[in-house]
């Protein structure tokens, strides 16, 4: 029935249809789904229309369709999707804004609230101009990947047309993303390899703020540093077996950089390895407030909740320009060499985070006849470059090994403490006038 003296019970539906995907709501039907019919059905569609116009703000696009069920009159209320949120309920002193999780009408968030006024505006987080002056960044690590993944020249105008700047030479949110020493201090990652399959004690770990691109550069030497590579011995050879598909792994965190929800101030990108599985976690639910455990992973379509972000990723090759990610997390791991389908990855997602679950394609160390570890050395890529450096010049700052290899200098000094307790580097003299010597 039409609860005439307590709108705000289906007008909160109406609100967060309206600001999400739309939906309809029928009267005449009881919660059973047993057709009850309207006793009026004409004043029951006046009340309707009186109600929305006195109570919502601003006015939703509905339809009212009646349908005749078993000799029942059931009305359809249809609100569709709209362009102008919020859509707030007014009334009893309030102005509230609803959003749709699962099979709930819930009062939006602030963070909520901060996504559905950029809707409104037909903008998006990554689009927004800031205040940062192109003059004091640069883009030599985005300028460095673009060359060595595409195999084209790096042009400045490029900074323009990704929309990585405005035509003021300023910053968009996302070129201070893509900007060397990132300024938006909501850009972090955090890795963590725990010992056992909880979060018991941690083996390793290691915090990361910046570029994008830095970012995931870090995930993935973090992954590959802290898994194990497998093998089976060949009459002739051996033949690698790793415990996650790379390309997967790789797909996974493209994903969670892309599509997360730069508007949690509070929120970063959290990796968990245990001895069993992969876990990657990201601030923001689904962009279209669907559960994505509630959806066929072969029906979702590819939404993008940073469109810019997305477009110079796939300009860089990390991202198909079509399709969505999920899928391709998945072949990726069924290409894998002994996989199962227990083995398949998992997604799921609330109202303010998503996560992907990859599992390890062995718990064993190895498969071979020998013996021993063959988990991938304790350096990572980066830090066999640095030797490699310094082997070339002893003498170089961490400064000029932050131009060379395209991260900032923090992260070079921040590899450069690991391997002197590693007992692989040692610093002789002072920092102006001495020199490296490489221990081992």
């Amino acid at each position: 029935m039409l609860e005439e003296k307590k709108p705000k019970s289906w007008l909160k539906s109406v609100s967060a249809f309206a600001n999400g995907m739309g939906g309809s709501l029928f009267f005449g039907i009881d919660d059973d789904g047993v057709v009850r019919g309207l006793d009026d059905l004409q004043r029951d569609c006046e009340i309707i229309s009186s109600k929305i116009r006195d109570y919502m703000d601003p006015l939703p696009e509905v339809e009212m369709i009646p349908h005749r069920i078993d000799g029942h009159d059931v009305l359809q209320l249809k609100v569709y999707c709209g362009n102008y949120s919020p859509y707030y309920y007014v009334g009893n002193g309030q102005r509230v804004a609803f959003v749709r999780v699962g099979d709930e009408s819930l009062q939006a968030s602030a963070e909520q609230m901060v996504r559905l006024v950029l809707k409104g505006s037909n903008r998006t987080f990554d689009s927004l101009h800031t205040a940062y002056d192109i003059e004091n960044h640069s883009f030599s690590i985005l300028a460095n990947a673009f060359v060595k993944r595409t195999a084209q020249v790096w042009n400045q105008k490029y900074l323009l047309s990704f929309g990585l700047v405005t035509n003021h030479g300023t910053l968009t949110n996302a070129g201070a993303l893509f900007a060397d020493d990132c300024p938006l201090w909501q850009s972090r990652l955090y890795c963590t390899r725990w010992e056992g399959v909880t979060k018991s004690d941690a083996i390793n770990d290691a915090e990361f703020t910046g570029n994008v691109l830095m970012l995931l550069r870090e995930a993935m030497n973090f992954v590959k540093s802290n898994t194990k590579r497998g093998w089976e011995k060949l009459p002739d050879s051996r033949k690698n077996k790793p415990e996650y598909a790379e390309r997967a792994v790789l797909e996974t965190m493209v994903n969670h950089f892309i599509h997360r929800d730069y508007t949690v101030m509070g929120g970063e990108v959290h990796v968990d390895i245990y001895d069993d599985r992969l876990v990657v976690t990201s601030p923001g639910g689904m962009y279209n407030g669907m559960l994505i455990q509630d959806l066929d992973i072969e029906e979702v379509s590819s939404e993008r909740r940073n469109p810019i972000l997305a477009n110079v990723m796939a300009q860089l090759d990390y991202m198909e320009k079509r399709g969505s990610g999920l899928t391709r997390i998945c072949n990726e791991t069924k290409a894998l060499d002994g996989y199962k389908e227990e083995l398949k990855p998992i997604f799921k997602s609330t109202p303010t985070q998503f996560q992907t679950i990859i599992f390890a394609s062995s718990a064993e160390p190895n498969v071979g006849d020998d013996v021993g570890d063959v988990s991938e050395t304790k350096l990572t890529e980066r830090q066999v470059k640095i030797i490699e450096i310094i082997k070339e010049s002893n003498t170089i700052s961490g400064r000029q090994m932050s131009e060379i290899l395209s991260v900032s200098q923090r992260t070079v000094e921040r590899d450069i403490s690991k391997l002197k307790k590693m007992g692989v580097l040692k610093r002789k003299g002072e920092d102006n006038a001495g020199f490296w010597i490489i221990l081992k």
